[in-house]
């Protein structure tokens, strides 16, 4: 993890922001030496998002920012690592834009399973095939490929080569990292990671002949631009939690079914740890003061029910060992972490932000180790449940009294507190839409024998590319007879997360200078006025960034005016 910036000013915002980003190299060797866990330690990503109010044209258009001083999950470092090591490629050759063309794929394989044709792509001590995709039937040679550009190079899913052919199911492209390309008149595509997009930063003028896609698997409070809705129309095509998005990554922490499966520490034993002070709730978190204030609830269950806290918020107990203590153990699947954590009956697992599918490891680990959630997060987590008792959901309670006194019940009645854990039994999983999702999905999360989501959605934008361009030549070879492919916009349901709002209590409680209050709730409307400021400077086809902060000044004393 290196720290590129801290406290960088925002112009005319009075606001400051750090950026964390990972090491490609650093995450892969500590995915090889963690058996492909994940990397450890933590990324910070910081700023203002955007969005505009009006329906965008043709194209669309786009604009961004982050959240403010954020520490998500770091920067992909599972997938990042898989790519590294099962999707790696080889460089095209310099100046033509064509690699030397290699033996035709085989056909028959899964969409997106690593070429075997290739000569392996050497990264330290481990040797990974060449990712080129299953392989098709298009002919054309490189030059006359369509280009896509990853505009965020470290997200490039074929480190350690900058560009790249992909033969995906139904067509071809070039893929590449390098930005200056991105006037090309056959770069159809642009790629953004939606931690890294800052709408100050956006490449412009907006060409007309290509089309914006958004990754963006991380938390909302990342970059609260994309969930207004002139935020997310920035963008053609996206890959989000969310599962309207049009590639979803909502399971992207759900390895598998039989992860759920994983047998649980009998309770007789769980018991034992009671009777030794252990108390009947675990809270574990060290990022504290974070959009969905889960602090601020925690807080007041602390008074109705024993809570053990380890880290850095609301700690009142320490760790067992020094090895455990060291965050990068926290983060990663550790054994010796694991197996302290499993003595747990109930796991408080409070996501960082509030949005529909958004779900992390914070559900899922305590559901693998056989311990109950304590669930606040993705007010749609019940779709996603094996049954239909395996969480206990924090907004089922009026208070954080009534919580703790249901969580209380459970734990002086063995009987009861079993059934939240029948999934784990034989057919225990009955919940047919989570199945059914499992077995569609064509990308695994830590598992080097799947293709990961990264190259997925590479070739999604692929196929449609090539669709939209054919369609285009069709158009113009018959004079306006066949009509012109129709422009396809994100929806605000592809990101659309409301806005923050008091983990307990009600927002008029809180006083004017209250830190969480002046952090995200002015980052979520800035947002929007930086969103607008973006899709202005697009229509008017403007691409000085002074500008850009022009736009931001007026809508501001709009607003002000308006008040």
């Amino acid at each position: 993890m290196v720290k590129l910036e801290e406290a960088r000013a925002l112009e005319g915002m009075g606001r400051g922001k750090g950026v964390w980003v990972c090491v490609i190299g650093q995450l892969a060797t500590l995915a090889i030496a963690q058996g492909g866990a994940g990397a450890r330690g933590t990324c910070r990503g910081a700023g203002l998002a955007a969005g505009a109010r009006a329906e965008l044209p043709a194209m669309g258009v786009r604009g961004g920012g982050q959240g403010p001083v954020s520490r998500p999950r770091c920067c992909l470092a599972a997938s990042l690592a898989l790519a590294v090591l099962a999707a790696g490629a080889g460089p095209l050759a310099a100046g033509e834009w064509e690699p030397a063309e290699g033996p035709p794929e085989p056909r028959g394989r899964s969409p997106f399973q690593p070429s075997t044709g290739l000569p392996p792509v050497e990264f330290g001590a481990v040797v990974a095939a060449s990712y080129r995709g299953p392989g098709n039937g298009d002919t054309r040679r490189n030059r006359e490929l369509p280009i896509l550009l990853w505009w965020s190079p470290g997200l490039f899913p074929h480190f350690p080569g900058d560009t790249e052919r992909i033969d995906c199911v139904r067509h071809s492209c070039l893929v590449t990292r390098r930005r200056r390309v991105a006037l090309h008149q056959r770069t159809k595509g642009i790629i953004f990671y939606g931690t890294d997009f800052r709408a100050y930063e956006a490449p412009l003028p907006r060409l007309p002949h290509q089309t914006w896609a958004l990754f963006h698997e991380e938390s909302p409070m990342n970059n609260y631009l994309l969930s207004h809705r002139p935020g997310i129309s920035l963008f053609n095509y996206t890959a989000t939690f969310r599962r309207e998005s049009d590639y979803p990554l909502t399971l992207q922490w759900l390895p598998s079914l039989a992860y759920l499966r994983r047998a649980a520490l009998p309770l007789a034993e769980k018991e034992r740890w009671r009777k030794q002070g252990y108390a009947p709730v675990l809270y574990m978190q060290s990022h504290c003061d974070v959009p969905s204030d889960r602090d601020r609830y925690v807080r007041e269950l602390m008074k109705h029910i024993q809570v053990d806290s380890y880290g850095k918020c609301l700690n009142n107990r320490e760790l067992p060992s020094e090895r455990l203590r060291d965050t990068s153990t926290a983060t990663t699947e550790d054994s010796e972490f694991m197996t302290f954590i499993s003595r747990y009956k109930f796991h408080l697992a409070m996501e960082n932000a509030i949005c529909n599918d958004y779900m992390t490891e914070k559900l899922w680990r305590p559901m693998h180790l056989g311990a109950i959630p304590v669930y606040r997060g993705s007010p749609s987590v019940r779709d996603w449940m094996p049954d239909d008792l395996s969480i206990i959901l924090v907004d089922d309670f009026r208070s954080p009294q009534e919580l703790a006194q249901f969580i209380d019940f459970l734990d002086r009645n063995g009987e009861e507190y079993l059934k939240y854990l029948e999934y784990k039994k034989p057919g225990g999983i009955t919940n047919q839409f989570l199945l059914e999702n499992m077995e569609r999905r064509e990308w695994g999360v830590n598992d080097m024998t799947l293709p990961n989501y990264l190259n997925g959605f590479e070739c999604f934008i692929c196929d449609r590319e090539n669709i939209r361009v054919a369609g285009e030549r069709d158009h113009k070879k018959s004079r306006g007879e066949v009509p012109a492919p129709e422009p396809h916009i994100a929806q605000v349901t592809h990101m659309g997360c409301p806005m923050p709002a008091p983990g307990f209590g009600n927002i008029e409680d809180l006083s004017a200078g209250n830190s969480w209050k002046e952090m995200w709730l002015q980052d979520y409307w800035q947002s929007l006025d930086q969103g607008e400021a973006l899709t202005t400077m697009i229509h008017h086809n403007e691409s000085h960034q002074g500008r850009f902060w022009d736009y931001m000044h007026e809508i501001f004393l709009k607003r002000t005016r308006q008040q």
